[in-house]
């Protein structure tokens, strides 16, 4: 295989003070039928980004109530990584040509992964479109289709794919028994699974990232990233790439500086390995700022990680994402968790983590965005208040044993077969959800509604072999 990434060891008994013992005792209780099953999540990259980051808490989690997890990463060159960036905004809405050439290496690549995959289990994720060939060439390679349930983690928002791309995956895709994606809206019609599966990403409270740290930390660590604790801070949280809109995000900060000459901003990257483009906006972000002292660009290339980012994001007086498409958005969910207001693009997975007006604001363009972060600089009482408002909505809806409890719900699921009890059968052309699934429900639960409702779908299509 492509070897193990290492995790750090969980339990799901320290987050009982945070969800609560009935939610915790029902995950057990999820997860008893399952011990002793091999579970392999494989992704493109140990670090930088979400997926990585939803990985590093469920798979341990999963460990510790006796399935047996395990995460493992593809190998890959820079002309694959090129390619599948491409594939990667072409599915967000981006024209790239889209070549022969391209299409080939996808394929070399994946055949070269799917002759290292040496082992059974009984679950496999294979997570985005970079691996997504491997369950066909690995059938191809031996004859016969491979043990065990596989199922694609669709991590994407699809609704503007690039036609003819799409039209190359998805027939690698309706080979997996199951589908996940973070929302129904973000499933295409045209594809024909015969189960699919809602579940928004999460975050970890218990994390580094997102555990309670002191105030003297938080400064020391501002203090050496040379960020004045005691002057206005906006911040963002998230790869340098078109679609996060690095270059917006300042020049939003350069209308709010013509009334809060103070204000800093903060722009955090991780520089990951399968995202060469990166670099290209990294340096287009650099020019933007010019010999401006007041923007600090960082990454874990500054040795900025998981503390820092946590500092960071509890000392900024606003948080931005002004994302043009978004999956979903781990980072506003971090921000809220923290109880800061967070102004972020209306698109993708974000409205369901900020609600316009009580946890932070919804915007569209440059200057919208400076009027809304100008507004909460103005009112820090408002911002104090949308800022615990983001945190129970956060608690009740996008914490990691939620997230858990729904991959229990699938392999269950998976497990019983179609048509036994247990499943739940929808109309295919509709993509009509089924059972709801509950929120994470607080002390005072049922605050908020329920994001996440209608997560369950099987499709009665006949799967494609």
């Amino acid at each position: 295989m492509y070897g193990s990434v290492p995790t750090v060891p969980k339990r799901i008994d320290d987050y009982r003070p945070i969800v609560g013992d009935q939610r915790i005792d029902e995950i057990l209780d999820l997860a008893r039928s399952l011990k002793g099953a091999r579970v392999l999540n494989v992704n493109a990259t140990a670090f930088g980004g979400g997926v990585a980051e939803l990985l590093s808490t469920l798979v341990p989690l999963m460990k510790d109530m006796g399935i047996e997890a395990d995460w493992q990463v593809i190998r890959g060159s820079d002309e694959f990584f090129n390619v599948t960036k491409a594939i990667h905004n072409t599915l967000q809405g981006m024209y790239v040509p889209w070549t022969h050439e391209m299409r080939e290496i996808w394929l070399r690549y994946n055949a070269l992964n799917a002759e290292l995959f040496d082992a059974d289990y009984d679950f496999v994720i294979i997570h985005d479109p970079q691996p997504a060939g491997i369950l066909y060439l690995l059938t191809q390679q031996l004859g016969t289709r491979p043990a065990g349930k596989w199922i694609w983690r669709c991590h994407i928002d699809l609704t503007n794919a690039q036609l003819d791309v799409w039209d190359f995956l998805r027939p690698y895709v309706e080979l997996y028994d199951a589908a996940i994606f973070t929302l129904q809206g973000y499933v295409k019609s045209d594809l024909k699974m015969p189960m699919v599966a809602i579940a928004p990403p999460a975050i970890d409270p218990l994390s580094p990232k997102n555990s309670d740290i002191s105030r003297e930390t938080v400064e020391e660590i501002l203090r050496r990233y040379g960020v004045d604790s005691n002057r206005p801070i906006l911040l963002q949280v998230s790869r340098f790439d078109p679609w996060k809109d690095p270059m917006g995000v300042i020049d939003a900060y350069r209308l709010v500086k013509r009334e809060f000459p103070a204000v800093q901003l903060v722009l955090i990257a991780s520089m990951a390995s399968d995202d060469p483009e990166g670099w290209s906006y990294y340096e287009r972000t650099v020019r933007r700022a010019g010999e401006d002292y007041d923007i600090h660009i960082l990454s874990n290339l500054n040795g900025v990680g998981n503390i820092e980012v946590n500092a960071f994001q509890r000392a900024a007086d606003v948080v931005i994402q002004k994302s043009l498409r978004e999956g979903f958005g781990l980072v506003v969910s971090e921000a809220l968790w923290k109880g800061r207001p967070v102004v972020a693009g209306n698109v993708g997975g974000i409205p369901l983590q900020v609600i316009n007006g009580r946890t932070g604001f919804l915007v569209s363009d440059v200057p919208g965005c400076a009027t809304k972060c100008i507004e909460l600089l103005k009112h820090p009482g408002e911002s104090a208040i949308m800022g615990k408002a983001g945190r129970e909505h956060v608690r009740q809806n996008f914490l990691s044993t939620s997230y858990l409890r729904r991959y229990l719900m699938l392999f269950q699921d998976l497990s019983r077969g179609p048509g036994e009890k247990g499943d739940v059968i929808s109309d295919a052309s509709r993509g009509a959800p089924g059972e709801a699934d509950r929120a994470e429900q607080g002390n005072d639960g049922g605050a908020f509604p329920n994001p996440c409702e209608q997560s369950w779908s099987r499709r009665v299509s006949p799967l494609r072999r």
